[in-house]
């Protein structure tokens, strides 16, 4: 029933005639029975005033229940359980009547969503499907994708969620599944903070959609991206989705085909740069902090190297703040190279490094295992470069290829002296790597992992480490090949899901995602678990030791150079436990005084999908 304001119903009882029959039944005048007969009066007398054509161009109050029961119960997601709801909650909570008479266990509701997700064609209806459950049923949304984590990771993750952005108009809904900031509201940032329904805010990622993967620049439907991080984080390390909040910073966009689109649910101008982006930055972050403290965890997703870098040096001293593609996927790929080690034998810094495509991952990459190999050893950061090599469009980067001075930044620390090489296999050639990982974040790479590069780094490498992690629309190579070409001795890892490989002789590969999945959960759990202010690389280093101290040798004879995906809550668990203990080595964890045992706290904070009891 709708409750109108006190005066709005006198005044139509006065224009009606009908004030005194009104006033006549009442009793007492208290606000709240006069409130009641009211509405008594016109549910059975007349047809509701805000419906009629003339109330309806009105403004009115959205009036709203703050007692949460009946439909409102089984309409809000983090308290409804579907059928699983039992005869006595149906009496106590006025659902009775409202449900067909059958009780459905979760485990039952459950199987009948796997049904229904498998019966779908695609992922990307799957990953429809699935938003779907999430805003009508929360609990049971993450017991589905934590029990089958393997299964859904591609469908709530990459590749789907990229499809998932440049669709995102045809698929906008009205429930406040993100915040969203724009140019026009500068000046009030702090004040839209207050809009998001959850107070204890404690991880935040945002994005500016400038840069999101293969796909590009794709303004406001890059919003899928935190939603997608966020629903990871509390699958696989289980942070509480009511302290997470996806937010989506709209500067615009280039892409001439979504400012086209009469759908299109972003702002309709070019992306906007320089100061006004800067100060928008500066004031959500600003307001962040004063909102939710200096221990909030900030995750940048899907923007350009150069901002997102620019803003974690201005604010990595204010609250931990980071980048998964700069920290969290350099910090998967030196956590494969760490497991292989048992393997190839030797240490980190006996190995030579070549990591081939465009953009800065590369670079991120080299320089996390550079700052790892420095951690390791007496050898300063700056020899431990000297061991990282990139190859970009135009071959080798080196001092001798005549370009340093118009080299972007990102590449000056690891332009060694060394004869120029066109190509990656003149490359191979010239510096023979021992680990080889492709990092071209979107379109063609620009070089491929050929029969000739593979065969050549096994002829001079009992185990050659190559990664084919590239995002665009292909990979360097398939895994299949690679066992193929360097008579299955290389150590294989790709950036998504590879099925099991069939050698000749017989045995059976199971090449690993090399996915900063097994990293930044662990990371943001970590951080929430200690309370700390600051989020080092020594943490990440952490980290990556922690996910590679899990593979196991039986993991490693099967070619696999990471956990299983399935284990990933146990994973995860470890990783916020090295995260957490640097904090506290650190001296910058709050969470006082330190826990006896941080792996027993962590698994008991952990977010339980499972259905509750109600009163």
């Amino acid at each position: 029933m709708k409750m109108l304001p006190i005066n709005h119903i006198l005044s139509l009882g006065r224009a009606s005639g009908t004030r005194s029959a009104i006033l006549a039944g009442i009793p007492s005048l208290t606000p709240g029975t006069l409130l009641y007969s009211f509405t008594r009066y016109f549910s059975a007398n007349t047809q509701d005033p805000q419906d009629s054509d003339k109330m309806s161009t009105r403004p009115t109050t959205p009036w709203v229940r703050q007692v949460i029961s009946g439909v409102d119960l089984m309409r809000h997601p983090k308290f409804n359980k579907g059928m699983a709801f039992s005869d006595s909650e149906r009496d106590r909570l006025y659902l009775r009547g409202l449900l067909p008479p059958a009780i459905l266990s979760q485990e039952v509701q459950l199987e009948r969503i796997m049904l229904n997700i498998r019966s779908k064609v695609s992922d990307l209806e799957k990953n429809t499907y699935l938003t779907s459950l999430l805003e009508r049923n929360e609990r049971l949304f993450y017991r589905v994708l934590t029990e089958n984590f393997e299964e859904l990771l591609p469908v709530v993750h990459r590749p789907t969620v990229h499809q998932v952005c440049q669709k995102y108009n045809l698929m906008f809904k009205t429930v406040p599944r993100a915040l969203f900031i724009t140019l026009e509201d500068r000046g009030r940032v702090f004040r839209i903070l207050k809009n998001w329904p959850e107070r204890n805010v404690r991880l935040v990622v945002a994005s500016d959609g400038e840069s999101v993967g293969a796909v590009g620049d794709v303004g406001v439907h890059s919003v899928g991206v935190p939603m997608s991080k966020l629903s990871l984080y509390t699958a696989c390390a289980g942070v509480s989705p009511a302290v997470c909040m996806p937010v989506c910073i709209d500067m615009g966009t280039d892409n001439e085909e979504l400012l086209r689109s009469p759908f299109y649910v972003g702002v309709r101008h070019r992306r906007v740069r320089g100061d006004p982006y800067y100060e928008l930055l500066d004031e959500f972050l600003t307001a962040v902090k004063r909102r939710y403290g200096n221990t909030v965890l900030l995750q940048f997703e899907g923007m350009a190297y150069e901002n997102a870098s620019k803003l974690l040096n201005m604010y990595r001293t204010e609250f931990p703040c980071f980048d998964d593609e700069m920290s969290g996927t350099s910090a998967a790929v030196l956590a494969g190279v760490l497991a292989a080690l048992s393997k190839t034998g030797g240490k980190l810094a006996d190995h030579t490094f070549m990591f081939s495509g465009e953009g800065a991952v590369g670079a991120c990459m080299a320089e996390m295992i550079a700052l790892a190999i420095a951690q390791q050893t007496s050898q300063t950061v700056l020899d431990a470069r000297k061991r990282m090599w990139l190859v970009d469009e135009h071959g080798l980067v080196t001092r001798e290829r005549g370009d340093s001075s118009t080299l972007e930044g990102y590449k000056l620390p690891f332009c060694h002296s060394g004869n120029r090489a066109s190509d990656l296999m003149s490359a191979v050639n010239l510096i023979k790597p021992t680990v080889l990982i492709g990092c071209a974040s979107s379109g063609e790479p620009s070089f491929k992992f050929t029969q000739e590069v593979c065969s050549t780094m096994a002829s001079y490498c009992r185990h050659p480490i190559l990664m084919p992690l590239s995002q665009g629309k292909s990979a360097e190579a398939e895994a299949a090949d690679i066992y193929k070409w360097t008579g299955a001795r290389a150590l294989v890892a790709t950036e998504l899901q590879t099925p099991s490989v069939t050698l000749e002789d017989g045995r059976t590969m199971e090449p690993s995602q090399c996915s900063s999945t097994y990293i930044f959960p662990g990371v943001g759990m970590g951080i929430l678990i200690s309370s700390c202010t600051k989020l080092r690389d020594e943490q990440f280093i952490a980290a990556a030791e922690a996910v590679a101290r899990m593979v196991t040798p039986e993991d490693l004879s099967r070619g696999a150079l990471f956990p299983p995906i399935s284990s990933i809550r146990d994973t995860s668990a470890l990783v916020a436990q090295a995260v957490a203990l640097k904090a506290y080595q650190g001296g910058y964890a709050t969470a006082l005084p330190k826990p006896h045992n941080l792996l027993e706290l962590i698994k008991y904070a952990m977010y339980n999908p499972q259905y509750r009891l109600y009163r």
